[in-house]
């Protein structure tokens, strides 16, 4: 059963509930994993999702920020969450569809400004969070399991606009890097979206502080797509929809698409 995904850091749901209708329509993926949706679950527009077909979802919310959400053709059960570095945030829900593939949707933390915990509750924050993620996947090793969301991290030196430049700034510092690595080695992870495009600047997020978003092109890759080795041969196809960080009021984020042919 082929099956095409998407995710996506929508930045408020509600108020960008016609971009995600806009992405359902014109791109059509069966299955969308939303972030930073800053809603409670009963607060999400859902008569506009169900009516291009997105009749199930799997979602943990809270008002006015975090939030994650999957929208799906097919159907899919909820399989629970998990609150890492017990922050009390909705940055975690996994859906199983029928074939057994168990989709993990993450919104792991910003981290704030300044790469040091000492000064910065939230870059401490972030990597708490990050080794939990590794232990719980190093005690659970997952199977037929595809992890995908805004981790913010561009882990690669071509994942950033400028390497050396970025070094020192957080999602691309080498401490994040190297939690993040752990993490995805304790699951056994792939990282589909660089498998099918191994070369070149590859990003998924613009600054909304940047005048001409495009042209300056200063971007990173903190949106992502993983999955357990025993389907990560399934995936093909991965692309970012950069389009759509052009669209009206959009998202500082773009979707990230793959699809699997399971």
């Amino acid at each position: 059963m082929p099956f095409t995904l998407a995710t996506w850091n929508i930045n408020s749901v509600r108020l960008r509930a016609p971009l995600v209708e806009k992405l359902l329509r014109e791109e059509g993926p069966d299955v969308l994993c939303l972030q930073e949706c800053k809603s409670p679950v009963d607060k999400i527009p859902l008569e506009g999702f169900q009516a291009l077909g997105y009749t199930h979802m799997v979602a943990r919310g809270q008002k006015g920020y975090n939030g994650v959400a999957i929208l799906s053709k097919l159907p899919i059960r909820d399989v629970g969450d998990k609150d890492f570095a017990a922050l009390g945030h909705a940055r975690h829900v996994a859906g199983q569809l029928e074939n057994g593939v168990i989709i993990h949707n993450f919104y792991v933390p910003a981290g704030g400004d300044k790469p040091d915990r000492a000064v910065n509750e939230k870059f401490g924050q972030k990597l708490d969070y990050l080794s939990e993620m590794r232990d719980w996947f190093y005690a659970g090793r997952p199977e037929k399991s595809i992890l995908v969301g805004d981790l913010n991290i561009a882990p690669l030196d071509d994942d950033v606009w400028d390497h050396k430049k970025m070094l020192k700034v957080v999602s691309h510092t080498p401490i994040e890097v190297e939690a993040l690595g752990a993490a995805q080695d304790a699951g056994g992870f792939v990282d589909v979206t660089r498998r099918d495009v191994p070369e070149g600047k590859l990003y998924s997020w613009w600054s909304y502080r940047a005048r001409d978003w495009d042209e300056a092109d200063k971007g990173r890759r903190l949106d992502h797509v993983w999955a357990t080795p025993d389907i990560s041969n399934a995936a093909h196809s991965s692309r970012v929809l950069r389009a759509a960080r052009g669209w009206e009021q959009p998202s500082d984020h773009a979707p990230v698409f793959a699809t699997f042919d399971l």
